[in-house]
């Protein structure tokens, strides 16, 4: 009798594979699919005496942090004593800022002296309503004082960050923030990374707003502190200058820096005090037991057992 091939079909296959189902105890078919993700949050943070000294010595058994007011357990403690740096200094080169043009570059030398180490590195993105870079990741002083003395004296030979936005104002701070972290402080993997703004705080120009530049530094757990040049009228601040240094004690307060009134203060000081805490920084990681990626902000507070202790650490993350 000749050989016949089967013909292999639809309808044999949906028999086949109901005939295996019926093959399954029922109690297996009602057993849930459990499925779980990993959701580590980390921050870095500073903590300091109330007569503003560093404390460097504390272990994990010294913190405890909430999430949304819920205990969370800690999955990773550290301290970042070593870690190389990248900065980013963000230099307002807006009409209103004219004045002090000479005062930010004296100022940014002495602090790249302050700051850097052979391992750090820093870049400059001079701003006005475009965003110029006027050194990438460099760890010479000198040539990044050679790209802003070129800016300064009319060279805007530079690579733009964000070029086809188009800005009507004069200033846009946001901006810089953002696209600062966006395209430079993110790819720097493995560091600390900080935003050090040379700035009055005022905005006009930007397209992204203030807690979206907030937002991208609290993601990328990039600490920004703010180097303020406010001009003082006759009769007192204007209502846009008391909103820029609203705004730069905002930027700084929740990414976990602090901010400095340059007219006002030692800044030589004040660089020292930014380089030992840049140095003496600690370490938190936890799985937070808050699992939806629905885009929330979340506040999170992490303390000491010592009351009297502060904490510098940015306020919360976005579950995104």
């Amino acid at each position: 009798m000749p050989n016949r091939k089967r013909l292999w079909c639809p309808a044999r296959l949906v028999a086949l594979l109901i005939f295996a189902a019926a093959l399954v105890p029922a109690h297996a078919q009602d057993q849930p699919t459990f499925r779980s993700e990993t959701h580590l949050i980390d921050f870095t943070f500073s903590v300091r005496k109330a007569d503003g000294t560093l404390v460097k010595s504390l272990t994990r058994d010294d913190f405890q942090i909430t999430e949304d007011g819920v205990p969370q357990k800690i999955a990773f403690f550290g301290k970042e004593t070593d870690l190389p740096l990248t900065l980013g200094l963000i230099v307002d080169a807006s009409d209103s800022q004219s004045k002090f043009i000479k005062r930010h570059y004296k100022d940014i030398e002495k602090f790249l002296k302050t700051v850097m180490g052979p391992n750090d590195q820093a870049f400059t993105l001079c701003f006005g309503n475009h965003l110029r870079l006027t050194n990438d990741s460099s760890s010479s002083v000198g040539d990044i004082m050679d790209g802003l003395n070129r800016f300064d004296h009319g060279d805007r030979n530079f690579p733009e960050l964000a070029p086809d936005d188009k800005r009507e104002g004069g200033t846009a701070l946001y901006d810089a923030i953002y696209y600062g972290v966006r395209q430079k402080l993110s790819q720097a993997q493995g560091r600390r990374r900080a935003l050090i703004l040379f700035t009055d705080g005022e905005e006009n120009s930007s397209a992204h707003d203030l807690l979206e530049a907030i937002g991208i530094a609290q993601d990328s757990d990039t600490l920004i502190y703010a180097i303020r040049y406010t001009e003082s009228e006759k009769h007192g601040l204007t209502a846009h200058s008391r909103q820029g240094i609203a705004a730069l004690h905002h930027l700084s307060a929740e990414t976990g820096g602090t901010d400095f009134d340059a007219l006002h203060v030692d800044m030589p000081k004040a660089f020292e005090q930014i380089s030992e805490e840049l140095r003496s920084l600690y370490s938190i990681a936890y799985h937070s037991t808050h699992h939806k990626r629905d885009g929330t902000f979340h506040k999170v507070v992490i303390s000491t057992e010592e009351s009297s202790y502060n904490v510098r650490a940015r306020t919360g993350y976005y579950a995104r």
